[in-house]
């Protein structure tokens, strides 16, 4: 099976073909597909294709399937004795990619 590591939104991900991956946000829409030429590495049963740092001539093509965000992260901020306290939220933006080729 052919795999990839892939560089998007400064994290690296390891890809096969179908895969769904949720990564930062993209400027994307539902429904387009994105070529994602900073590949790392490629890989099969056989062969083994490394970067410095990139593949040359490599990409992974990728649809975008959702535009959402993630899990409520709470911040809670306290000092004793002083009366302070301050709560915040946040929730961050995600893209979910599906795998479509990985082309070398």
């Amino acid at each position: 099976m052919k795999y990839a590591i892939i560089e998007t939104g400064g994290k690296q991900y390891k890809v096969s073909e179908g895969d769904v991956v949720q990564t930062e946000r993209l400027n994307a829409q539902v429904g387009d597909t994105l070529e994602l030429d900073r590949v790392l590495l490629i890989g099969g049963e056989d062969s083994l294709m490394t970067g410095t740092p990139y593949v040359a001539n490599a990409c992974v093509r990728a649809q975008v399937v959702s535009m959402d965000r993630g899990k409520k992260i709470v911040v809670f901020k306290k000092k004793r004795r002083k009366g302070y306290r301050k709560k915040q939220g946040h929730r961050q933006e995600r893209t979910g990619l599906k795998i479509v080729e990985i082309a070398s």
